[in-house]
C-alpha cells in the first residue's frame, strides 16, 4: 500500500499536502476526489476520460496546494503522463489494489439501496450509478495515510 513518486517513496516524516486530488483512472471514464489534509471529502465525480485534464486543471486553479495522485492500475500510465506535462511535477501513484470493491462498499454505506432492493443483500446488487469516485476517494485516504508517522 505504499505510494511513491516517480523519484522517491513518501515517509511518515513527509508533511500533508493542503489538498489531495485523487484520480481512480480508466478508459472510458475516471473517478475524482478532492480531500484536505485531514480526509474530509470536498468534492467528488465520475468524468469522461477525455475530460479529465480540463477538470484537474479547474480543480487546481481552485486549490493551490494540491498533489495529485492516481491509482496504478487501468490506464494510470497515460493519465499520469498527461497530468504529468500539464503540473509540470510528477504526479504520485498509489496502489489500487483492491479498491473497486472498497469503493463500492462505501457506496452502498452512504446511498443505501431503497424501497424492495433493501431486501436483496448489497452483493447481489449493482449500483445504479459508476462509483468511480468512491474509488478515488478510497485512494486518497490510503495517501494520506502513508504520511501519517508509524
Amino acid at each position: 500500500m505504499a505510494a511513491a513518486t516517480k523519484s522517491r517513496t513518501l515517509t511518515g516524516t513527509d508533511t500533508p499536502p493542503s489538498f489531495v486530488l485523487a484520480l481512480d483512472p480508466g478508459r472510458e471514464k475516471c473517478g475524482l476526489a478532492l480531500l484536505r489534509s485531514d480526509g474530509e471529502v470536498l468534492y467528488q465525480a465520475v468524468v469522461r476520460a477525455a475530460a479529465v485534464r480540463d477538470m484537474v486543471a479547474d480543480l487546481l486553479a481552485r486549490h493551490p496546494g494540491t498533489v495529485v495522485i492516481v491509482g496504478d492500475r487501468t490506464g494510470a500510465r497515460q493519465i499520469s503522463r498527461a497530468l504529468d506535462q500539464l503540473l509540470q511535477q510528477n504526479t504520485v501513484l498509489v496502489d489500487e489494489h483492491r479498491s473497486t470493491e472498497q469503493g463500492r462498499r462505501r457506496y452502498f454505506r452512504e446511498n443505501p439501496p431503497r424501497g424492495w432492493r433493501r431486501l436483496l443483500p448489497l452483493g447481489l446488487q449493482t449500483p445504479p450509478r459508476p462509483y468511480d469516485d468512491y474509488v478515488a476517494v478510497i485512494i486518497a485516504e490510503r495517501y494520506l495515510e502513508s504520511l501519517r508517522p508509524r
